[in-house]
Parts: C-alpha cells; sequence; structure tokens
C-alpha cells in the first residue's frame, strides 16, 4: 500500500467503490475517517455501480472539476431481451421480447453505430436537471421525462462475451463490453440504445468503472482499507496527483510569488490547463494560456 501523508493532508483518494452505496454515501464515510468536512467526488457512481471513484479532500476538492471531465473507463454487462424504467437492473420491467434470434455477428454489428461521436439521450432516470429538479425525481413522480440529446464519444465499444439464458421461460442474452468514453457518456444509455438496435430492449445489470483518466483500479483503495489506515485515508497527495493528472511547469522563486498571488505570467506554449509548481516542488496553481499570458484557474498555494 503507499506511504500515506499526516492526517488532514490534502490531495486525492482512488476508492473502489463498493454496490449498494450512493457517490454521496462515499463521500460521508470518508469525511468522518479523514476528520474533515472538506470532502468531494469527481463524478457520480450509481449506487449499483462499483469501481473507481476518486474523492478529493481538502485544497484538493479544486482538483475534482478536471476529474469530472476526464475520459472514463468501464466494464459492463447488458441484458438484451429486457427494458426496464431506469435502463439499469435497479428498475422494474418494462417490456421483455424474444432474443433466441439474436446473433452474436448482429450484436457486434449493432455496436458499431454506437462508437465514435455519437448524440446520445440521457436515460431520463439522470441527475440532470429540468426546469430546476432532477430528472429521476419527476420520473419517480410519474412524470414523462424527454431529455435532449448530447454530443459523446465513445472511443472503445467492445464485445467480449455473449452468454445465452433463459429468464422466466424467455431467452436473453448478457453481453459483457468494455467502454472508453468521454465524460457525460451514460453506460446505460448504450445499452438501452444497443437493445433498441437490434429489436429486443436491453438494459445494464452489472457495471464497474476500471478508470477514470490515468487513476485505475490497480491503486484503487476498498472502504475497509481506509478503515484501517483512518485518519491517514489520502494515498494521493496533492502535489503528486497534480503531477499525474497535469502537464507541468516549473516556476522561479519570483513567478512563484506572483502566481500565487493571482497574478499572470509569460507563456510557456503549453496547451493547458498545466500545474505550475515552485521551486520546492509544491504545487501552486493550474494555469491556462490565452491573450499572450499564462493565468491562474485556480491558485492551490497554501495561504
Amino acid at each position: 500500500m503507499p506511504v500515506n501523508p499526516p492526517a488532514g493532508a490534502d490531495g486525492l483518494i482512488v476508492v473502489d467503490k463498493p454496490g449498494g452505496m450512493t457517490s454521496h454515501d462515499v463521500v460521508a464515510r470518508i469525511r468522518r475517517l479523514a476528520r474533515t468536512r472538506r470532502v468531494g467526488h469527481g463524478g457520480t457512481l450509481d449506487p449499483m455501480a462499483t469501481g473507481v471513484l476518486i474523492i478529493g479532500v481538502g485544497r484538493a476538492t479544486r482538483l475534482l472539476t478536471y476529474v469530472i471531465g476526464a475520459g472514463k473507463s468501464y466494464a459492463a454487462t447488458i441484458r438484451l431481451g429486457q427494458s426496464t424504467v431506469t435502463d439499469d437492473a435497479e428498475g422494474d420491467v418494462t417490456a421483455t421480447a424474444d432474443a433466441a434470434g439474436v446473433t452474436e455477428e448482429a450484436v457486434r454489428s449493432a455496436v458499431v453505430p454506437l462508437t465514435g461521436e455519437i448524440d446520445q439521450v440521457p436515460s431520463a432516470v439522470s441527475a440532470i436537471k429540468v426546469d430546476g429538479q432532477r430528472a429521476y425525481k419527476r420520473v419517480r413522480d410519474g412524470e414523462a421525462v424527454e431529455l435532449a440529446a448530447r454530443r459523446v464519444t465513445v472511443s472503445r465499444f467492445d464485445v467480449l462475451d455473449i452468454r445465452r439464458e433463459t429468464v422466466d421461460g424467455a431467452a436473453v442474452l448478457d453481453v459483457d463490453v468494455a467502454v472508453d468514453c468521454s465524460s457525460g457518456t451514460y453506460i446505460r444509455a448504450l445499452a438501452r440504445d444497443l437493445g433498441a438496435a437490434l429489436g429486443v430492449g436491453g438494459h445494464l445489470t452489472a457495471l464497474r468503472r476500471t478508470a477514470v483518466g490515468e487513476f485505475t483500479l490497480a491503486e484503487a483503495l476498498t472502504l475497509s482499507t481506509l478503515e484501517e489506515v483512518a485518519p491517514e485515508v489520502v494515498n494521493l497527495p496533492l502535489d503528486v496527483a497534480a503531477r499525474r493528472f497535469f502537464p507541468q511547469r516549473q516556476a522561479s522563486a519570483d513567478e512563484a510569488k506572483v502566481l500565487s498571488h493571482g497574478g499572470p505570467l509569460d507563456p510557456a506554449g503549453i496547451v493547458g490547463p498545466y500545474a505550475v509548481f515552485g521551486p520546492e516542488g509544491g504545487l501552486i496553481a493550474v494555469v491556462s494560456e490565452r491573450g499572450g499570458r499564462a493565468r491562474a484557474e485556480i491558485v492551490l498555494a497554501p495561504a
């Protein structure tokens, strides 16, 4: 296990979220373990989903906006032959169809149009706000919710295995897939749309997030492990996390002083956002270059 910094340190935690918990539940647990209220997460996972959930502690919560925008990778199982109200196994089955005639070739062909840049309609049971209220709440209150399509990128949608099952006397196909995608992509919606394309309906039965950007399951810690090391739960201190996540620039002592007070630097020709570190290696700010200057998006040097 990585050597942990002292209690109260700022940084990120790569958590292996268990099933049955919301992302907010995990945040609440980490607040207790880290003994601080300043904790947030970098991208919601549904309760049934498991896997990589990035948690920010202290000043590192300000990095989470960049984490949320990072690409994601998933391992998932899609059941063809059943549709549900939530597009996953948490919701009631709304329609069934015999999937016995769906061939492996048909499945593999149907994922092709769902790969690349696509316009995806999110699941109606999502956290997207409609007139100020979460879509899922409107659905639970009995409303019919229609969400606008969003442009997302699915860079990988690979069929790994197909198993034929019988559920309640009907033939279904359980399809294991691997997906790499942009932020904002709904894997539930991919399951729904794959089933629709094949004419039998579909929903998600299992979902495990395997990576957020460069952070993977290989370094993820379970909540039980974090319980054992509390309150020293941060496994990626702020400086280390920033070096992992961003391009880097080294600042001189004078530049560090200017930047730590919110002033601009001369450009370095680095495509941003990027992290700027002081002469002693500490993170000062995340900056981007615009208008011929390198300007801070967030200043992270200690006050």
